[in-house]
């Protein structure tokens, strides 16, 4: 892989239409290499179609890009080479072992015969597999199926590494392991491009680009999302029976959106103290006093509503102004 570009990817107006549909609308972004650059997003956002563009799955409809130093259009051969890919289904082979799977993918990537054993033990031991060797991969758990699928992708070395929706599936504990394995990944140098739609994951992430609808809406560091992105503020509100009450908290007035965030909602608002005032009225009004109210700072989560909300707002404005 070439290394003398400044960016591990880049794409310019990269879109990708199928019929009328537009799935990815003329986005432009950069990864630098060794970062771990996190691609956020609902499903149907584009996530998976802009990856497989990235990977030489898929031919773009106009634009253009580089991954590793070839272009996306004319050299989708010399990047499947030379890059990592773990789809979201884990495109792993459960009637074989753990072992054979492994094997499997050592002639896909044509690992020379004497750099095999040496790197099949490293596949095993990073994804804590050495045990279950022999076990046929179809009894693993999904946080097992997770680790060997990444051990599978990256068992040729590459310095560039895509992930689909990667987490998809499994429990907390799996994620945050896998996420280990991520940070690990980087520390070596390895650049990782990873998609997700949960956005507690993106805190692990050096630099986000938001997608919806097939555009980029935001992108920065998650830091700069939660300072220079979100303009309104956030009430967290804490209440037995909290998602019975969801919906007449977002009709109070001032109250821009309000979402579920386990046992507690979240309002955003422009003025958190006179919401918070109108909703302890509400609550009086209602005769409840079982209830916590206090402003806290943005999460991503509430970063990505807000900035969702407004773009239907302005799309919506842009569409009644031309009818």
């Amino acid at each position: 892989m070439r290394t003398d570009d400044a960016f591990s990817v880049s794409v310019e107006t990269l879109e990708k239409k199928f019929a009328d549909f537009v799935a990815v609308n003329k986005i432009t972004f950069s990864v630098k290499p060794g970062e771990i650059f996190g691609f956020l997003g609902p499903n149907g956002a584009g996530k998976s179609t802009t990856i497989r563009m990235l990977c030489g799955i898929l031919s773009p409809t106009s634009g253009k890009g580089q991954v590793g130093g070839y272009d996306i259009i004319r050299q989708q051969d010399r990047i499947k080479e030379n890059i990592g890919y773990m789809s979201q289904k884990f495109s792993l082979y459960n009637d074989l072992t753990v072992e054979e799977n492994i094997n499997f993918y050592s002639g896909i990537y044509r690992i020379p015969k004497d750099k095999i054993a040496k790197r099949k033990e490293w596949v095993l031991q990073m994804a804590g597999l050495t045990d279950l060797r022999s076990s046929f991969t179809y009894t693993l758990s999904g946080g097992w199926k997770q680790r060997l699928a990444l051990g599978c992708a990256i068992i040729h070395e590459p310095q560039i590494v895509f992930l689909d929706e990667p987490t998809s599936g499994t429990d907390p504990i799996s994620r945050k392991r896998f996420w280990d394995l991520i940070k690990a990944m980087t520390k070596e140098g390895v650049t990782v491009f990873v998609t997700t739609h949960y956005m507690e994951e993106a805190e692990n992430c050096d630099r986000i680009a938001l997608i919806y609808q097939g555009g980029i809406i935001a992108a920065g560091s998650p830091s700069e999302l939660k300072n220079n992105f979100m303009k309104e503020q956030v009430l967290q509100i804490r209440m037995p029976g909290i998602d019975d009450w969801l919906k007449k908290l977002s009709s109070i007035e001032s109250v821009k959106d309000a979402a579920l965030f386990g046992d507690s909602a979240h309002l955003i608002t422009l003025n958190a103290q006179a919401t918070g005032e109108k909703v302890r009225e509400f609550f009086l009004q209602s005769n409840l006093k079982d209830y916590t109210i206090k402003e806290i700072a943005p999460s991503l989560e509430d970063v990505f509503v807000s900035l969702i909300e407004t773009n239907d707002r302005e799309k919506h404005y842009n569409e009644s102004g031309k009818s």
